[in-house]
């Protein structure tokens, strides 16, 4: 590896450097020793608290004593290789900044480093301005992420003390669904810019199939809340595996398929949801039976979950995502029609239709 450092009389960070890095502690693995120890000298020069390392197995040794916030690791290691070490070091510490380091300019084996949760990979030679850059950013994203889970976390408890007002004061009942559900979307919308406005327009969406059918007032206030609240799961769903632009795998997809527990496992608590809950179980059911996570098929599944899922199937058909263009209101149409009978119920997805056509007339009026 080729490590430049800057003139002596630049070696020392700026003040700006070391407020950037808050003295994080930087875990550098690498088995060959010259390069871990002029690694761990440059780290400290610029206001880190670097621990070098000179294995996976050192690495999780050391984890077990001490807190790390990022770790500098190297790809081609004896015995446990970087890649392999991603995974159990991000089970003893799951905000892990890591950036790696490789030899070997492989996008197979930089994409499988990402996809495991590394936060950059670099090739050999580097420059140690590099590196540092590379540090500061992995730590800039790791702090992102705790804020993002810190609002959803705010937002959470927030809803579990309004339930607690509406238990003691049943009359706010109403006010209460509407503000939880605004606190859940509202949190899991700092998630993903593709994920921004999803679930209103599905609650909105779904609330106008639901009246084009002619359910009562209370059914179709139901199945606009489960709108709102169809994707709260999310939250547990990893932001690489979200943000993925390429097909996911068996194990991306089993992941993913999670966030429908997940979101049961949030809201179960909010009991005086009623059938809001069924709906919201029920949005990834296929009208074949063939979907999750019960399994069940026809008029099995909930009217609301069967709404919901048409309606989903269309919003995500007609916005942009990380592995797509959006397509038009009338091919997204076109392709969800192709599901009639399996994926979707064939009168939900007639109103559907009726309801977009209407839409359409009237924009082009």
């Amino acid at each position: 590896m080729t490590l430049k450092l800057m003139p002596k009389e630049r070696v020392a960070a700026p003040p700006d450097v070391v407020e950037a890095s808050v003295l994080g502690r930087v875990l550098v693995v690498d088995d060959e020793a010259a390069i871990r120890t002029a690694l761990s000298r440059f780290l400290k020069m610029r206001g880190f608290h670097a621990v070098p390392v000179a294995s996976g197995a050192a690495a999780l040794e050391a984890m077990q004593n001490q807190h790390f916030e990022a770790m500098v690791c190297d790809v081609r290691m004896p015995g446990m290789t970087g890649l392999e070490l991603i995974v159990p070091a991000l089970a003893k510490e799951p905000d892990l900044a890591i950036v790696m380091l490789s030899a070997v300019n492989d996008a197979v084996t930089a994409s499988t480093a990402l996809a495991r949760g590394a936060a950059n990979y670099l090739v050999k030679p580097i420059e140690l301005a590099d590196l540092h850059q590379a540090v500061v950013e992995a730590l800039a994203k790791r702090a992102q992420t705790m804020e993002h889970r810190r609002s959803e976390h705010a937002a959470l408890a927030d809803a579990a003390r309004k339930v607690e007002a509406m238990e003691r004061d049943r009359t706010s009942l109403e006010l209460l669904t509407v503000d939880v559900a605004h606190s859940v979307v509202s949190a899991m919308e700092t998630k993903s810019l593709f994920m921004k406005g999803h679930s209103e327009r599905v609650a909105v969406l779904a609330t106008s199939v639901a009246t084009h059918m002619g359910l009562d007032n209370a059914t179709t206030e139901a199945v606009r809340v489960a709108g709102l609240l169809h994707d709260v799961g999310t939250a547990g769903v990893s932001e690489i595996v979200l943000a993925k632009a390429a097909d996911l795998t068996a194990e991306e997809m089993n992941h993913v398929r999670e966030h429908v527990r997940i979101g049961m496992q949030i809201l179960s608590p909010l009991r005086y949801l009623g059938r809001v809950l069924d709906y919201v179980c029920d949005h990834h059911e296929h009208f074949d039976g063939r979907g999750y996570p019960r399994g069940v098929a026809g008029e099995a599944i909930s009217l609301g979950g069967r709404i919901i899922a048409a309606v989903d199937a269309y919003d995500a058909l007609t916005t942009e995502r990380p592995y797509r263009e959006a397509v038009s209101p009338a091919e997204a149409m076109k392709i969800i029609r192709t599901h009639v009978g399996t994926l979707l119920d064939p009168v939900v997805v007639a109103a559907l239709g009726a309801v977009i056509a209407q839409r359409e007339e009237t924009r082009t009026a």
